[in-house]
């Protein structure tokens, strides 16, 4: 039986990640303890029943995780001449065990990783040439399928040390569907700022593929408060929307010259709309009490549909202060809310929440 969850996260955020671990798991029942070293860029939480645990913890309600995979084997020692045979051995020895079930012996893809961290990221050229080689071994094994196949759990190999493999598996319906849960996003030149990435990434990861058809359409209507210089409504015009764009600060002209966004020099925190939008985003520097109480206002006053906002993290007590906000913006919303937050990629001292109304 499994017994660790492998969780990749942001560097120096392993103490908020297996903080949360730990008090989710003992929420539901799974009772484990975390190894963490802060700066390697993933924690290791062991468990009696690790794939129950992972049922239990949906990806998606996780906030430090940037994936989350079931550990199959911890391989030490591996002589770089031949990383191959250890491998596959340590597969039948888990096929033999029952840790892979009989009909699943098939994985629908290799991913090959690395912690992205300081340590992590010189393994990059190592993990991606030992996978041209690792993959068709595989694969005339009998371990993956001819061709990728997204129903099918995903094969890991991450590489901690050049002698140093753990080999993972994760549910695609169930875990970020990029390697180390971290999506490719290009900054682009027409970008007022680097906090667009922010929110593309933010869509992109909060939103599944039918509620991103669904609620990003054109000629909706937005609000942007601290929306200077204008990363936010830029992203938000790209998806055809009216914006407008609150702040006392100066906006990009290009934007202005759109024609979809209005520019209203006011504070954030005071300013309300004269109707209901579809949309309001918040980038905000305050505390994250203040602005999680300001989001909750504005679904209780109807203000908005949907809403992307980030919460700015203090230095100690992360994950204590983030469940405080998430718990106090929920109860002061005063209805049932769909509330996903993540610490994203492009985040730095800071989670960003998608939140709307239960229907």
């Amino acid at each position: 039986m499994t017994d660790t969850l492998f969780c990749w996260c942001r560097a120096g955020f392993e103490p908020e990640l297996a903080a949360e671990l730990t008090e989710r798991a003992a929420l539901a029942g799974h009772p484990g303890y975390a190894r963490a070293e802060r700066g390697n860029g993933y924690v290791e939480f062991k468990v009696e029943d690790a794939a129950a645990l992972s049922r239990a913890l949906p990806f998606d309600r996780l906030v430090f995780a940037r994936q989350k995979l079931v550990r199959l084997a911890d391989l030490h020692s591996l002589d770089p001449t031949d990383r191959i045979t250890p491998i596959l051995a340590a597969l039948e020895t888990l096929r033999g065990q029952g840790d892979i079930a009989e009909g699943q012996e098939r994985f629908g893809d290799l991913w090959m990783e690395h912690p992205d961290s300081d340590t992590g990221k010189p393994l990059a050229g190592l993990a991606r040439s030992f996978g041209n080689a690792l993959r068709p071994a595989l694969r005339k094994a009998g371990w993956l399928t001819p061709k990728d196949d997204p129903r099918r759990p995903r094969l890991h190999v991450v590489f901690l040390g050049g002698h140093h493999v753990v080999l993972a598996t994760s549910n695609p319906r169930d875990s970020a569907p990029w390697p180390l849960g971290i999506p490719r996003l290009r900054m682009h030149p027409d970008a007022p700022s680097r906090s667009a990435l922010k929110l593309e990434e933010a869509l992109l990861t909060l939103l599944d593929d039918k509620e991103r058809e669904l609620l990003l359409r054109d000629n909706m209507q937005a609000a942007d408060l601290g929306a200077s210089p204008g990363g936010w409504s830029w992203v938000l015009v790209r998806h055809g929307m009216l914006v407008t764009a609150v702040d006392n600060g100066p906006m990009r002209e290009q934007l202005l010259e759109s024609g979809r966004v209005e520019h209203v020099r006011a504070d954030g925190f005071q300013w309300q709309p004269r109707r209901r939008v579809d949309w309001m985003v918040c980038d905000m520097v305050e505390q994250p009490r203040r602005v999680a109480d300001r989001m909750a206002t504005w679904f209780r006053e109807d203000w908005c549909k949907y809403a992307v906002f980030n919460l700015k993290l203090p230095m100690k007590k992360r994950w204590e202060e983030t469940r405080i906000c998430l718990e106090a913006f929920e109860l002061q919303t005063h209805r049932p809310m769909v509330i996903r937050a993540r610490q994203l990629f492009h985040d730095r001292e800071e989670i960003t929440v998608f939140a709307m109304p239960q229907r």
